[in-house]
């Protein structure tokens, strides 16, 4: 409560001392709404003039209603009904401090796995450097962004279309990839852009949580490299690929990063037991040594949209028993498919299928597989609000005899209203 109290306080502060303004004032930024559904890194021209401090404060919510069933081989799943999940609220925070400069801060208000409002990230991003000189570098900089902060790292495309808490306004779906690549760490990355090129590197400690008392963290590094243009005949065609390598003993989350929680509320779940809060995904749990590669194929033409993830991910699980030391790897395969149609692309209908495979800790020989398919689509009632609707079905294979998840499997509907600005 006095931490919410505290976000409050300071944006109130600051609506006194500074202009309140509308999404469409900030330079070189990805707005929440309908607009952004297909944009993925910020981009490198604006039309907004700068003409003093400026303060945007927006946000997110969702809210689903869940109907589910599920199974496994012993039978001790618990029964699932029909109704609705716990709704999830964000705060946004973008501040105009000077030319090209921008700070960025999201608060979660209210999630699935902590009910507390706490700060999820926060950056500050520099599209030019005219605070050291009028031009300084301006050449240079016409190509280049520079974000540093505890911030959601930029490795591979997905996470530019998941759901973030309550900003659901991007994902055609309810739940985001079976592995899913998204974690905040201390980190900073420079962009170049130019005639559809883009390239990133980045560097991070490589952790979620941070305390001077981490006595053996170690830099790591990440990138990306691509290519987006959209031709003269409209067809828009990007391709990524995106490695994420952090070496040693640095409990990395990229598979775990989110705090948020599971979007399929109560699955696989055992009868008398309490929920696992991010039960629905694969993570890995790779803590050591963490080599990750993805890549990001999207094309659109004439409201024909496809996505793509695949995606390889080695490592290690550190534990006090050695069994679970070995070397281990999963993969992940992914494709959305939709079709966005109507007066301003308002109506979507598709489809995602997505399959994860690899080996558990102390079981380096023996692969299992995850796979899900997804059907849905959506209304973009404004550029705002979004309805969609979706059946989903998971199964797990291969897991091994007595586990919980053997033969497990879970199939339903979601209905998920999002509302973002």
């Amino acid at each position: 409560m006095k931490s919410t109290l505290k976000i409050f306080a300071l944006v109130g502060a600051a609506l006194i001392f500074t202009q309140l303004v509308n999404a469409q004032s900030l330079q070189y930024f990805r707005p929440n709404n309908q607009d952004a559904v297909d944009m993925f890194e910020t981009p490198k021209t604006t039309d907004v003039e700068f003409d003093g401090l400026k303060v945007w404060v927006g946000g997110a919510y969702a809210l689903q209603f869940q109907g589910m069933n599920q199974e496994n081989e012993a039978g001790t799943f618990a029964e699932l009904g029909s109704n609705f999940n716990l709704g999830t609220g964000n705060l946004d925070l973008n501040v105009q401090l000077a030319e090209g400069v921008r700070l960025h801060m999201r608060t979660f208000l209210s999630s699935r796995h902590h009910t507390e409002a706490w700060v999820k990230d926060g950056y500050i991003q520099f599209d030019n450097l005219n605070f050291v000189k009028q031009d300084f570098l301006s050449s240079l900089m016409e190509k280049v962004t520079i974000k540093v902060g505890h911030m959601e790292i930029n490795y591979g495309d997905a996470h530019f279309r998941r759901t973030d808490n309550g900003l659901a306004i991007y994902n055609p779906f309810v739940g985001n990839f079976l592995m899913d690549s998204y974690s905040t760490e201390v980190a900073g990355e420079v962009y170049y852009q130019s005639n559809g090129f883009i390239g990133m590197i980045g560097i991070t400690n490589g952790r979620l949580n941070q305390s001077v008392t981490n006595l053996d963290t170690k830099a790591g590094f990440y990138g990306k490299l691509g290519y987006d243009k959209t031709m003269d005949n409209g067809l828009r065609f990007r391709l990524t690929g995106s490695v994420y390598n952090v070496a040693g003993t640095n409990r990395t989350y990229l598979y775990g990063g989110d705090r948020a929680g599971s979007r399929y509320y109560n699955v696989l779940q055992v009868a008398g037991e309490d929920a696992n809060d991010f039960a629905g995904r694969v993570n890995p749990g790779m803590n050591t040594d963490l080599f990750a590669f993805v890549i990001n194929p999207f094309v659109k033409f004439n409201g024909i949209e496809f996505f793509g993830v695949i995606e390889n991910a080695s490592g290690r699980t550190e534990s006090a028993d050695a069994a679970f030391d070995g070397n281990r790897s999963w993969t992940q395969i992914g494709g959305e498919l939709l079709y966005r149609f109507g007066a301003d692309e308002k109506f979507y209908v598709g489809a995602r299928y997505n399959t994860t495979s690899g080996q558990l800790p102390g079981s380096e020989t023996d692969k299992v597989t995850v796979d899900r398919i997804n059907f849905g689509g959506g209304w973009y009632l404004t550029k705002n609000v979004l309805v969609k609707a979706e059946y989903v079905t998971q199964n797990y294979t291969d897991y091994p005899t007595g586990s919980t998840l053997e033969g497990a499997t879970f199939n339903g509907v979601n209905l998920e209203a999002a509302v973002a600005f």
